[in-house]
């Protein structure tokens, strides 16, 4: 375990920066923390399918999911940080193809709703979306402005939005 949360509040975004590793701030519109910020919702709305799903494969599923989205933020904020691979791409696209199985033929577009957690896995779907474009756009940020801060590498980007667009496909 890393460093103990004693006090919820620190004051230190106030000025409108936020810090990552190696002590480094930067802007709360950054490119960097707005794709942490964006996966952070992902990862909350997939808790809010589980706590709305009945089924229990499923739901292990999505918790594992969400394990592997923390550890992508957590590459984000802290590059060194190796907890998230691009070897989960291929175990979503094992369960899209398990899932697949089970599924006749689509022959249309569905309609957001149904119940209550097909229709928040839809929405869910929609932030996931949003996640891929938020990384393609950091990357995009950082090869014009060739910086990095030393941090997330064009490897790792590509790796994190691989595994967001299967993971929206699931």
């Amino acid at each position: 375990m890393g460093n103990r949360i004693s006090k919820v509040y620190t004051r230190t975004g106030d000025n409108g920066t936020t810090g990552i590793s190696g002590d480094i701030r930067l802007n709360k519109n950054d490119p960097l923390i707005q794709s942490i910020g964006e996966v952070d919702e992902l990862n909350s709305d997939i808790g809010v399918i589980v706590a709305f799903s009945d089924d229990a494969d499923i739901n292990e599923q999505l918790q594992g999911i969400q394990h592997d989205l923390f550890n992508l933020g957590g590459m984000l904020s802290y590059p060194e940080f190796d907890g998230f691979t691009a070897a989960r791409v291929d175990a979503l696209e094992s369960l899209i193809d398990r899932y697949n199985e089970e599924l006749s033929p689509l022959k249309a577009f569905i309609l957001p709703g149904g119940t209550q957690a097909a229709a928040l896995a839809q929405k869910t779907r929609a932030v996931c979306r949003r996640v891929e474009r938020c990384l393609v756009t950091l990357n995009q940020y950082y090869q014009d402005n060739d910086t990095s801060f030393d941090s997330v590498s064009e490897a790792q980007l590509t790796g994190a939005s691989k595994y967001v667009n299967r993971l929206s496909d699931l």
